[in-house]
C-alpha cells in the first residue's frame, strides 16, 4: 500500500511483543524498529497493527485452526469493528493515528467455512480472516476505509506523512536538484 502511494520503503520487521490494544503494539514495533535500525535521515519508521473487536472484546489472532473456527462462527451473520493504528516516527517527534471501520459478515454456510479454513488464509490474522484475499468471500458490507481493515489506514497515513512533508505529493524539486519538504505540523 505504501508504494502504490509511491512512498519509498523498506521492511525492517519489529520483534516487539504484541497485546490486545493496536494503538500501544504500533508504537512498540515502531519503536523497537527505531532502537535497532534508526530512523532514516529525512524519513520516518512506520509501525503498525489491527484488532478485530466483537462485543468490545478484542479477537485476536487464531492459534489454530479450531480458534479460527471459533472466531469465524463468532462473526458470522454479524457486524464487529476493526481498528487499525499507526505509530509514524521522526527524528523529531511520534505521531499516532487509528481508524475503526465497521465490517459485515455473511452468515457463513458450513461448506464456505470449511472451505476458508481449508485454505489457511486465517493463520497469523486478526479475528482470523483476510479482506485482501479469499476472506473476502465472507463480507456483507464494508462501513470505512477498506484499507483499515487491510491493516493500514491509508488516507489518514497519507494525510499523516504529508503533513510531514514525506510524501511524494508535498517533497518539490528545486532548480538545484535537491528536495525541500513542507513544513512539519
Amino acid at each position: 500500500m505504501l508504494g502504490a502511494l509511491g512512498v519509498d520503503f523498506r521492511v525492517v520487521a519489529s520483534r516487539a511483543q504484541e497485546g490486545p490494544d493496536p494503538v500501544a503494539n504500533a508504537r512498540a514495533k515502531a519503536e523497537d524498529v527505531v532502537a535497532r535500525a534508526g530512523v532514516p535521515e529525512g524519513g520516518a519508521v512506520i509501525g503498525a497493527d489491527t484488532e478485530v473487536v466483537l462485543d468490545g472484546r478484542a479477537l485476536g489472532k487464531p492459534a489454530g485452526r479450531d480458534d479460527a473456527e471459533r472466531m469465524l462462527r463468532a462473526l458470522s451473520g454479524r457486524s464487529h469493528v476493526v481498528r487499525s493504528a499507526v505509530c509514524v516516527c521522526t527524528a523529531a517527534a511520534r505521531y499516532e493515528i487509528a481508524d475503526d471501520t465497521t465490517v459485515a459478515f455473511r452468515a457463513l454456510t458450513e461448506p464456505l467455512l470449511a472451505w476458508y479454513l481449508d485454505g489457511g488464509e486465517w493463520r497469523d490474522r486478526a479475528g482470523g480472516y483476510a479482506i485482501q484475499g479469499a476472506g473476502a468471500a465472507l463480507v456483507l458490507r464494508v462501513e470505512g476505509d477498506p484499507s483499515t481493515v487491510v491493516g493500514l489506514p491509508v488516507a489518514l497515513l497519507a494525510a499523516t506523512l504529508e503533513g510531514l512533508g514525506l510524501s511524494p505529493w508535498a517533497a518539490r524539486d528545486t532548480p538545484a536538484g535537491t528536495r525541500t519538504r513542507a513544513e512539519a505540523p
